[in-house]
């Protein structure tokens, strides 16, 4: 019996029918890098919302990694043209009518981005839900027809981060986070990030249409919508500069 048992499992493994069992954090990386890419350009339309009123804006953004960004204001007219950099964990925006670039200090990055509920910290700290938290899978669990890893975030002790605790709900197989819950360090929920409308993106599936709800401020929220994205584009490091914040287009 023991024979053909080892006979069995020497089979399974040379024929490469037993599955390796993903961690939490190959999840995780999974996730982030069907949005990323090695770079990225793309167009989309962010619409922020509150009770009285809504305005939209639209934007083209250059990415590469994680750590370099470039954003153009498109529309509407009054930001027009306004741009803003991302070199890892520092962030300037330049502004055509003062004809200024601004390096946005400390206390600016809990702002909203252009008036919205993502914030500038959100933009500089994008990378460290892969780096600066541990990653645990709480369970598996039914979420808009889709079965998905229910994994938790939990802050490294060394780790510079804002949220206490983050719980994602990740798709099994495909990897699309649809639900990320935003907990302070006393446990109480900040706010909600919720993708949905997949659609083949270039070389890709991807949520298209994100929502991003505070809790604490009831009618408010923020869509972004993906209207294009072409991915692993060949953009230089030298694109990402001060110097062309102000003449790209």
């Amino acid at each position: 019996m023991k024979k053909i048992l080892l006979f069995t499992q020497i089979f399974l493994f040379s024929s490469g029918l037993i599955v390796h069992a993903q961690t939490a954090i190959e999840i995780v990386m999974k996730s982030d890098d069907l949005m990323q890419g090695k770079s990225a350009i793309s167009t989309m339309t962010m619409e922020i919302v509150r009770p009285t009123w809504k305005r939209s804006v639209t934007f083209k953004n250059w990415g590469k990694g994680r750590e370099l960004s470039l954003t153009l204001i498109t529309a509407p007219a009054r930001d027009k043209d306004q741009s803003f950099l991302k070199i890892k964990n520092e962030m300037w925006s330049w502004n055509p009518s003062i004809n200024r670039i601004i390096k946005l200090p400390p206390s600016m990055l809990s702002q909203g981005w252009m008036g919205s509920d993502y914030t500038n910290d959100d933009i500089l700290k994008e990378s460290s839900i892969v780096y600066d938290y541990n990653h645990k899978i709480l369970k598996e669990e039914d979420y808009l027809g889709y079965k998905c890893y229910v994994i938790e975030f939990m802050p490294k002790a060394d780790a510079a981060v804002v949220w206490g605790k983050i719980v994602a709900y990740i798709t099994k197989g495909s990897y699309f986070n649809l639900k990320s819950e935003f907990y302070d360090e006393e446990g109480v929920l900040v706010k909600t990030h919720l993708s949905s409308n997949i659609k083949k993106m270039d070389d890709r599936e991807i949520p298209t249409y994100m929502e991003i709800i505070p809790a604490d401020n009831p009618g408010n929220k923020t869509i972004v919508t993906i209207d294009q994205i072409d991915f692993d584009v060949d953009i230089q490091d030298n694109f990402f500069s001060q110097q062309n914040m102000k003449r790209v287009r």
